[in-house]
């Protein structure tokens, strides 16, 4: 479908401009959203007349976005979720949440404006770049974590996520290093303790032949006492 663009569109062309796009395209997204006009003998004449209230129109609309946008450059916000340990959110971040924070904290931003090609559901920071004019664009930063701290923490580029491969790891490495730090304390323990039950059977082994010894001694003087009678 050939249209004829009512203000600048990214990779499409400059307001006046008559492009080819997708019927789809067309219909779904730009005739709705009054970004352009079927390009047709009476809209093309229909545009001419509207051309320079067009133009004024868009000034004031780059104005008004210029001055937001300065408000938000480089701004950063931080959005609160549940999430497993591995990070993952218990649901997602979406251009609506965005724009809702942004808007309480006094700024205009519709969620339409949120460039942010599929819902946010991982802790951590992102660079979410926001279209506040066909001609302004500004970016502002989201950190999404747990609480408040842990928000700290991303800002200053820790990883306060734990994949579950790598707690394994750590659990079998802490386990690893107990082996190592007992194993040897309880070999010294066990050699201490069978060292004096050695003794005690060395020592019983001595009193039983010493105990033998004298009885073969009383035995032989009663046997040399009765051979003189």
């Amino acid at each position: 479908m050939d249209v004829i663009l009512l203000e600048r569109v990214g990779k499409l062309g400059q307001m006046g401009d008559v492009v080819r796009v997708k019927d789809g395209y067309a219909r779904n997204f730009l005739l709705p959203r009054g970004k352009a006009l079927r390009a047709t003998a009476d809209n093309k004449s229909k545009f001419e007349g509207m051309k320079a209230e067009l133009q004024a129109r868009n000034l004031e609309l780059k104005g008004a976005a210029d001055v937001i946008a300065s408000k938000l450059d480089g701004k950063t916000i931080v959005v609160i979720r549940q999430a497993s340990e591995a990070g993952a959110l218990f649901g997602s971040v979406s251009t609506r949440d965005i724009a809702g924070l942004l808007n309480a904290d006094g700024a205009d931003v519709n969620r339409s404006q949120v460039v942010l090609n599929a819902p946010i559901k991982t802790i951590g920071q992102y660079k979410v770049p926001l279209a506040l004019h066909p001609d302004v664009e500004t970016v502002v930063t989201v950190i999404v974590a747990r609480s408040a701290g842990e928000a700290e923490r991303v800002a200053r580029g820790e990883d306060v996520t734990v994949r579950r491969e790598q707690a394994e790891e750590d659990a079998a490495a802490a386990l690893e290093a107990a082996e190592a730090f007992f194993e040897p304390e309880a070999a010294k323990a066990l050699h201490e303790s069978e060292e004096p039950e050695a003794e005690t059977t060395a020592e019983g082994d001595a009193d039983q032949s010493k105990s033998a010894k004298s009885a073969k001694s009383k035995k032989k003087n009663t046997e040399t006492s009765e051979s003189s009678d």
